[in-house]
């Protein structure tokens, strides 16, 4: 439940990021969608994902697992996420996860860790999503921005105005300066960028979705090593849930402000871009038992967006980011070997 809650906290603003960070949505608000559009990802994630599952459960070690061990994965995953949420890292369940499995696993049955399968079920997964995700991101971004500006030339072709909304879809407004005044002319959005609107709600709606799907077989994989009497896996999911919708409401915020306002300055439709990407490799991910890591994969898809103009990232913050990226499964292996000698 705390992991689970920690994971809400940390990974429900990866999503809808976008939207707050476009100006499309207040940060509450696209955290609140976010939240539900996560619910139903991972209400269904044990149908849609049951590979991801079976990777959590035995493909990393696959002794039979104690409530020891149990508990010495889940200390040493929920300390790290709780830590990164609270200075507002986004960091990887994911990957804490494994390193904690692994720093478990060595003191708890050491023959048993899969070492050999991985590299290919694991980290080749992990590294290559955050490549495919800024390379299609960064295509998507360019082809958005292209329909855009063909859209805004044909509505200046015809003789009207562009557009001013008060967000970074709309293209300036068209002012006319007088002795007296400024006078700023508003017309409705183009059809493009209606669509480019509505896609990126649905989008990031995807994304969060997604996210639960992938996010949730891994924490209720390592929950069911310790079932208490009477309850059953479904029961778990539910409570597991319910904790995640629960942190992503009450601390959702940190995370969220930092990636949408401190990666990239984010404009409309390239959040509806970074978005689709997010959830089409996260999704697919996590039906064919791929543990993509959300955070690298929405990260990658944000800054796949700047394309071959790498000036617009603060580099400040990409730095921040690839620091805890690394910290994240050694930190986690460190604190679960060490709760797994306390326990013991």
């Amino acid at each position: 439940m705390a992991l689970a809650a920690a994971n809400g906290a940390n990974d429900v603003p990866k999503g809808v990021a976008t939207l707050a960070g476009a100006g499309v949505t207040k940060l509450r608000t696209a955290i609140a969608w976010g939240t539900i559009a996560t619910v139903l990802g991972c209400l269904v994630s044990l149908t849609l994902a049951s590979k991801m599952t079976d990777l959590f459960s035995k493909g990393i070690v696959s002794a039979n697992p104690t409530p020891v061990f149990a508990a010495a994965v889940l200390i040493g995953t929920v300390v790290w996420v709780i830590l990164a949420t609270a200075f507002a890292l986004p960091v990887s369940t994911t990957h804490a996860l494994v390193g904690a499995l692994l720093g478990a696993g060595v003191l708890f049955a050491r023959d048993s860790v899969q070492w050999d399968g991985l590299l290919g079920k694991v980290v080749v997964p992990l590294l290559l999503s955050i490549l495919v995700a800024y390379a299609i991101s960064a295509v998507l971004g360019l082809i958005t921005r292209k329909l855009m500006a063909r859209s805004a030339g044909r509505r200046n072709e015809s003789g009207d105005s562009p557009v001013s909304g008060g967000t970074p879809a709309a293209t300036p407004a068209v002012t006319a300066t007088t002795t007296a005044a400024t006078v700023v002319t508003h017309v409705e959005p183009t059809r493009a960028q209606q669509a480019i609107g509505i896609g990126h709600w649905i989008t990031s709606g995807l994304a969060s979705f997604a996210r639960g799907l992938n996010d949730t077989p891994k924490i209720v994989a390592i929950g069911s090593f310790a079932l208490v009497g009477g309850m059953t896996t479904t029961t778990l999911l539910f409570a597991v849930t319910a904790a995640m919708a629960i942190g992503g409401l009450v601390a959702g915020s940190r995370v969220a402000d930092r990636l949408a306002y401190s990666v990239i300055k984010i404009p409309h439709a390239e959040g509806f871009a970074a978005n689709l990407t997010t959830a089409a490799l996260v999704g697919l991910g996590a039906m064919l038992g791929l543990p993509m890591s959300t955070t690298q994969v929405s990260a990658g898809a944000i800054s796949g967006i700047a394309a071959n103009d790498l000036s617009r990232l603060n580099k400040k913050t990409v730095r921040d980011l690839l620091i805890a990226w690394l910290l994240t499964p050694p930190v986690g292996a460190a604190v679960a070997a060490g709760a797994y000698l306390v326990l013991s």
